[in-house]
């Protein structure tokens, strides 16, 4: 059994490490709740310029190779983890989903590449030899689209060169503080494009291709933005409740500890009684 000092010594370094993850709980939460604003502010944005490429895209002959669908040689999909853990399965549901995904829909690795968003996918890609075709680490908490328009321009290019002929989006869409569900989601060729509800009217100028040529690419990084910021709110709120959990682990512990130290010193003071008594009646 266990020394008093070695259980005093547990019950103190628990105590301190309950205080480092209520801390980071309380700082994730006030970083969730800063995401979530500027994921729900991003919204607005998002569904004004779906609507207009659709109107244009519905309502008239203009054509753009991004809203054609062209046979599948080779497949890009962007992967949105964290840059660290200690936010529970976050991370660990992205990849798995990323790696079924692969493992389903191809024989070989020549026919998809990974755009890795987040240390954690850029890791999982070169341990596993996944083919990486851009990776970007080091995001800030809130991130601004300045941080990401580079990698979302080039991973767009690539589908107007043809190096890609269909993009996909895997990240953890936020629904709540305490749920967050991993999304596949296909961003080129974009499809389904829903009008319906809209009544404005827009008049184009110069024309609709132009327009086109200018907006999809435009809409495509920002649905690769959009994702980013619900992602990120995602993951501030899974590393709120890890902590939490982890705070209420420690609580468990200490009292459970708490329990065995009280016995323990209890014993202890028994067997002092008891030899005290035993030593005054040897003496008589």
């Amino acid at each position: 059994m266990a020394s008093l000092r070695d259980i005093k010594k547990r019950i103190d370094s628990t105590t301190k490490m309950k205080k480092i993850t209520k801390a980071m709980e309380m700082v994730s939460a006030s970083k969730m709740n800063k995401a979530e604003q500027n994921a729900k502010a991003f919204v607005p944005y998002s569904e004004k310029m779906q609507e207009v490429v659709a109107s244009i895209a519905k309502n008239t002959d203009a054509s753009h190779p991004m809203l054609q669908t062209r046979e599948v040689k080779k497949t890009g999909y962007i992967a949105i983890t964290a840059d660290s853990g200690l936010a529970g399965a976050y991370n660990a549901n992205i990849l798995r989903n990323l790696r079924n995904t692969i493992e389903q829909n191809h024989k070989s690795s020549d026919e998809y590449t990974v755009i890795a968003i987040g240390r954690m996918a850029v890791d999982f890609c070169k341990k596993r030899n996944v083919p990486m075709a851009r990776s970007i680490i080091g995001l800030p908490d809130q991130p601004s689209f300045a941080t990401i328009k580079d990698i979302a321009s080039e991973t767009v290019q690539m589908y107007s060169d043809g190096e890609i002929d269909r993009l996909v989006i895997i990240y953890n869409h936020y629904v709540s503080a305490i749920s967050q569900v991993v999304t596949t989601n296909q961003l080129l060729p974009i499809e389904n494009m829903d009008v319906s509800g809209s009544s404005s009217q827009y008049e184009y100028e110069p024309g609709e291709e132009q327009i086109l040529a200018v907006l999809l690419p435009q809409y495509a990084e920002s649905l690769i933005y959009g994702a980013l910021l619900d992602a990120k709110a995602s993951e501030h709120a899974a590393r709120m409740t890890a902590m939490r959990s982890a705070s209420d682990n420690a609580s468990d512990l200490i009292d459970g500890l708490s329990l065995t130290y009280n016995r323990a010193r209890q014993a202890a003071i028994t067997q002092e009684i008891t030899e005290i008594v035993g030593g005054a009646s040897a003496l008589e």
